[in-house]
């Protein structure tokens, strides 16, 4: 398990806590906080895969690169399994995989990259690259400077899987991807993922993600709005597909065929989540929502 307490993090010329600016009614200068996350807490549990949203700015690849180590928290902790990601100990290293939106092309074959870095990894497995590349159809024997930004994408997600890494961080990996392999990409993470893993992936495409992400978080400027699974939302929240207008909705959108509106679940009725409408009713309920989730 990953255990973040009070994460804060900034940036800045000097790395501090403090910036400087106008204050136009006093008119004099004084120092004012500029965190990009602060006071976040959270737990993320094994054999989960955790949809990360998030307007852009709000801390989201932040947050992924100090989960992994490469950024250290400037207030807090991060703790996987007793351990700091920051300390950038070889056992954990081992264990952890943070797939950044930024896919490099290597100028070398896709399975010479595998043999070459994959030996970074304990558990890496080469049949498993080969087969993952099969489920992308991608070829293993292409130079990857000859790939397209999709094949490549492809290319650095099965080696991402090959690695069995029980801690993977992934921004944005739907991007780029067209619709047949999007398909792929949900056949993959749902197979070739660890039981015990804790997965997070940050996106604004939930739509590509609807039915493999569960648990939800919602990044907020500065605050953790929403971290629940489909079931405790569900339990929560109705979404309501029909025509009948419903007046104490909190959220409200015009679809083909009728609305979906989001209200408060106070007769415990079922309903599919939806997580576009959820988002948008949590960032027009902030405080709402985290009271009733927090509970």
């Amino acid at each position: 398990m990953i255990t973040i307490k009070d994460l804060g993090f900034t940036y800045g010329e000097t790395g501090g806590l403090r910036s400087i600016s106008l204050n136009k009614e006093k008119g004099h200068m004084v120092p004012t906080e500029k965190f990009v996350l602060k006071n976040i807490t959270m737990n993320l549990e094994e054999g989960r895969i955790y949809g990360l949203l998030g307007e852009n700015g709000v801390g989201k690849t932040t947050l992924l690169t100090l989960l992994c180590g490469l950024k250290k928290p400037q207030m807090g902790t991060i703790s996987a399994d007793g351990r700091n990601p920051y300390d950038r100990e070889p056992s954990l290293l081992s264990e952890q995989y943070y797939l950044s939106d930024e896919v490099p092309p290597m100028n070398m074959k896709a399975v010479d990259y595998a043999k070459n870095y994959g030996k970074f990894w304990e558990g890496f497995d080469m049949d498993k690259f080969i087969e993952v590349m099969g489920v992308f159809e991608n070829d293993p024997q292409q130079k990857m400077t000859h790939m397209s930004f999709g094949q490549l994408k492809k290319t650095y997600i099965s080696f991402a899987l090959a690695c069995n890494p029980k801690y993977l961080f992934m921004d944005e990996p739907t991007n780029g991807l067209d619709i047949p392999s999007k398909a792929q990409f949900r056949k993959a993470m749902t197979k070739y993922t660890r039981e015990d893993s804790v997965i997070l992936i940050s996106t604004h495409q939930v739509r590509d993600l609807e039915n493999i992400i569960d648990p939800i978080i919602i990044l907020d400027r500065q605050d953790v709005l929403l971290n629940a699974t489909l079931e405790e939302i569900s339990e929560k929240l109705y979404f309501d597909y029909s025509s009948e207008k419903i007046e104490d909705a909190l959220y409200s959108e015009m679809i083909p065929g009728g609305n979906i509106q989001v209200s408060l679940n106070q007769n415990g009725e079922d309903s599919k989540v939806n997580i576009e409408a959820l988002f948008n009713t949590v960032h027009q309920h902030k405080e709402l929502i985290k009271g009733i989730f927090n509970k």
